[in-house]
């Protein structure tokens, strides 16, 4: 099997693995309860949370533990709407859904939201988010890597750029996709606010981060027990923070390592599909962009219908867009970049992690060379 849809989710590490069966079958307190045990979990989540603070540069008391991705995104926009005064977020028309489906439901409850554009490598300009910027900007949100064609967007630009406009605005990166494997300093990069999950990195579903720098008042919105400093209630997820902290702690090792080989990867399975005929790469540069993502347009094959002929070769990637061919729309990333709904249709996005080899990519290709020619003859 070769599996190229690490950007959907990673399989965890053996390590992860054998972490938390350990606290499932043995080390499996309460760790709000004061006996052994419940004390045994809680030095689990410390290591963890240590772990995690120290990689992006910020204080363990500003860690809160969340299900995901997801739950971080919407915390962090709906939190800072209750918690400040102002009616006015910013974000940009490449965001996760997990981003835009909340600003889209505080702009139906009368916040004013401004979707910044994109240039046609899906980057955003800096002077229009300075000019949008206002006295009652409460929040700007920007995905750090774009989970669809993984380009990267300058965090540490923006972050000076938000705080001088307006010292009062808080910056929030989705940094799903980008923890762990791109440089995150949270002071350079004047953070206020930041989301990730562990599946994206090797590491358990069902567990992520939320980083709150001490002072934010976004408001809790799970209430019960009182719970990490009473801003989430509810059981602390023991096995799935320790095994968070054991994917963190791999990645932050090995950032260096792991980026110089998924770029090998992206290299050799580019360079391949560029010898083709009728393709594009959608995003930024080999160098420029995140080496995990890959998003290629095949001109005259539709998505789908690819990516099952590679399943059925044991070859795992992801439709660049889930779109309905009779309605004429794709995928929001790609068509905010202004790629016409033919280039959309055919995209596909090809995303590694550290355990990808170059025969993998070598294979891939050969598979590919062999496939699009016979479905653009069927197409026809």
């Amino acid at each position: 099997m070769i599996y190229f849809d690490n950007a959907a989710t990673t399989r965890a590490s053996q390590e992860v693995a054998e972490k938390m069966t350990e606290m499932l079958c043995h080390n499996f307190g309460n760790p709000a309860s004061i006996n052994k045990l419940g004390l045994q979990v809680e030095k689990e989540i410390r290591k963890a949370t240590e772990i995690l603070s120290r990689g992006i540069h910020c204080k363990p008391t500003e860690i809160f533990y969340t299900s995901g991705g997801t739950e971080g995104d919407n915390w962090a926009i709906f939190g800072t709407a209750e918690g400040y005064r102002g009616r006015h977020l910013i974000t940009t028309k490449i965001e996760h859904p997990a981003v835009k489906k909340p600003m889209e439901a505080l702009q139906q409850k009368g916040y004013d939201v401004t979707f910044l554009p994109v240039d046609k490598k899906g980057k955003i300009d800096l002077q229009q988010l300075q000019d949008a910027i206002r006295e009652d900007t409460i929040l700007v949100s920007i995905i750090l890597v774009n989970n669809e064609t993984g380009v990267i967007q300058d965090a540490e630009k923006i972050g000076k750029l938000v705080k001088q406009k307006n010292p009062h605005t808080l910056f929030h990166v989705d940094a799903v996709q980008a923890f762990g494997k791109y440089p995150i300093d949270v002071e350079k990069m004047k953070i206020d606010l930041l989301t990730m999950s562990g599946h994206k990195i090797n590491g358990p579903k069902g567990v992520g981060m939320l980083y709150k720098r001490e002072g934010v008042k976004t408001k809790p919105y799970i209430l019960g027990g009182g719970q990490q400093q009473g801003q989430r209630s509810g059981t602390e997820n023991g096995a799935g923070v320790a095994g968070l902290g054991v994917a963190a702690d791999i990645c932050f090792q090995n950032m260096k390592k792991n980026q110089e080989t998924v770029l090998e990867i992206k290299k050799t399975l580019t360079e391949g599909i560029l010898e083709m005929d009728n393709v594009q790469i959608n995003g930024d540069s080999l160098q420029e962009g995140s080496p995990y993502v890959l998003n290629v347009t095949f001109k005259g094959v539709r998505s789908e219908v690819l990516l099952h002929s590679l399943e059925s070769k044991d070859i795992f990637v992801s439709a660049g867009s889930a779109c309905d061919s009779k309605k004429k729309v794709g995928s929001p990333v790609l068509t905010a970049m202004g790629l016409p709904f033919e280039e959309i249709e055919g995209a596909v996005r090809f995303s590694f992690c550290q355990y990808n080899t170059v025969e993998e990519a070598k294979e891939c290709f050969k598979q590919l060379k062999e496939i699009v020619p016979l479905l653009r003859k069927y197409n026809r």
